[in-house]
């Protein structure tokens, strides 16, 4: 699928911004292995220079070390560029609890920087990292796009604006934008280490190292877990589609199905036994759930299946099972 789409692009630049980031890397990756020109613009807050190191002597890649922050550093980025993937963003509900002048500078100004400097430079389609915490405080499952509460987080109202300002800058300045809602997405390059490490990668690296993963809450709160693959095949379709009805708008990017974390923590557990028997043995401890923490999550993907011919290939068990196989062979030391 990939590569029918990406020739499409062949001939075209595209800019990845938060390129060395988790989700960014592998965009990065899908692009060049298909002869696709690749400026990654990356200021190593979040992301790692080992992500895209295996990239820096490709004659089709350009790293431009800078921050969505600076206006001057988005319009370097930007020139000659057809399409910018925009993935630059401070993730985490917690950090933003912590700390959200920060995130709001990174998410809000940051991105309100990326539209102008996509705008003055002629971009032909910008497609950003929306996330599924814009459904907020509304309950009914499964999400579907037209229907959202009230944000929980000051991250959720970052990523709320993002869209709000997508779609002034197509009705003011025509700017082609595709706002994608992420859930919860996992796989290679996810950073397991830090305060804000998402629950996957964490559990798989509390398991390796024979330590008891901790589940907020009883362990029934259930996501919509997306395996970065089926996350690449909506940002190739969102950039390549030539459906005019499907731009200007937002999408959820799931698999549409939800797992309980108790369900994770065990279907990691099982994955993870077949390298180590001992793994099988760990306990799964629990502590208080989180502030802004949804209880339960799990997307419609139809409205994407219906614009975009979505077609997500990895349910959670394949998608497990890819990860747990890349971890296994950089984590263990």
């Amino acid at each position: 699928m990939h590569h029918k789409e990406l020739k499409k692009l062949q001939g075209s630049k595209v800019l990845v911004t938060g390129g060395a980031g988790f989700i960014g890397s592998n965009l990065c990756e899908t692009l060049l292995s298909n002869d696709i020109q690749v400026v990654c613009l990356d200021n190593f807050s979040t992301g790692k220079r080992e992500n895209i190191t295996p990239f820096l002597n490709l004659p089709n890649f350009t790293l431009i070390e800078g921050d969505i922050r600076n206006l001057n550093d988005c319009n370097t980025a930007c020139l000659g560029v057809g399409y910018v993937l925009h993935q630059a963003a401070l993730g985490s509900v917690p950090r933003s609890i912590n700390d959200p002048i920060t995130t709001n500078e990174v998410n809000v100004s940051g991105f309100l920087n990326m539209l102008v400097a996509a705008r003055d430079a002629g971009v032909k389609r910008f497609v950003y990292a929306a996330s599924s915490s814009t459904y907020g405080d509304h309950e009914a499952l499964p999400k579907v796009e037209e229907v959202i509460g009230k944000p929980l987080s000051p991250y959720a109202i970052t990523k709320y604006v993002n869209e709000l300002y997508a779609d002034i800058f197509y009705k003011t300045y025509q700017l082609n934008t595709v706002g994608l809602r992420y859930f919860n997405v996992f796989g290679k390059r996810q950073d397991p280490d830090g305060a804000y490490a998402a629950v996957i990668p964490k559990f798989v690296q509390q398991f390796i190292n024979h330590e008891s993963p901790v589940i907020n809450g009883d362990g029934s709160y259930s996501r919509d877990f997306t395996y970065i693959d089926n996350v690449i095949q909506m940002n190739i379709l969102a950039m390549t589609t030539t459906n005019q009805n499907a731009l200007n708008s937002v999408y959820n990017v799931a698999y549409g199905d939800r797992t309980t974390l108790l369900q994770l923590a065990n279907l990691l557990k099982m994955h993870l036994s077949s390298f180590d028997s001992m793994i099988k043995n760990i306990e799964i401890k629990h502590r208080d759930n989180r502030i802004g923490d949804i209880p339960h999550s799990l997307a419609s993907i139809n409205k994407a299946k219906q614009l975009l011919n979505y077609n997500p290939k990895y349910n959670i068990n394949d998608g497990i099972k890819e990860a747990v196989n890349w971890y296994w062979e950089h984590l263990k030391s």
